[in-house]
């Protein structure tokens, strides 16, 4: 059984900053990329960031690019996020997302939720104005 488990998040004010931490637990596997996605109240989970291990390249949603940044550990699959900047529309429920299957080297889709087969249960961000 693998576990993918966040944590970092809290309440901050606009501007503040948070790092999120998610860590695989379980069984041993490999892991091809890591992302996070996040859920507001009301909306669809939509992509925040992503880092691949072959390269170690990442990819951002334009709404947080320059504000958050993405780091991870690929031998213990581990992933982190930085946000810096924040807004009050960054509040949402942030999740850690694992491409253990090679989605990502099949489809290059590293934004899809579909790419992902593994998933944590959720970290709460609120930012407040």
């Amino acid at each position: 059984q693998v576990q993918l488990v966040e944590s970092g998040g809290g309440l901050v004010q606009a501007g503040g900053s948070l790092r999120l931490s998610c860590a695989a637990s379980g069984r041993t596997f490999s892991t091809h990329a890591m992302g996070w996605f996040r859920q507001a109240p009301g909306k669809e989970r939509e992509f925040v960031a992503a880092i691949s291990w072959s390269g170690g390249s990442t990819y951002y949603a334009d709404y947080v690019k320059g504000r958050f940044t993405i780091s991870g550990e690929s031998a213990k699959n581990a992933v982190y996020l930085q946000m810096n900047s924040l807004k009050p529309e960054d509040t949402a429920v942030y999740y850690c997302a694992a491409d253990s299957i090679g989605n990502t080297y099949l489809n290059g889709k590293y934004n899809l939720r579909s790419t992902y087969n593994y998933w944590g249960q959720g970290t709460q961000v609120t930012v407040s104005s």
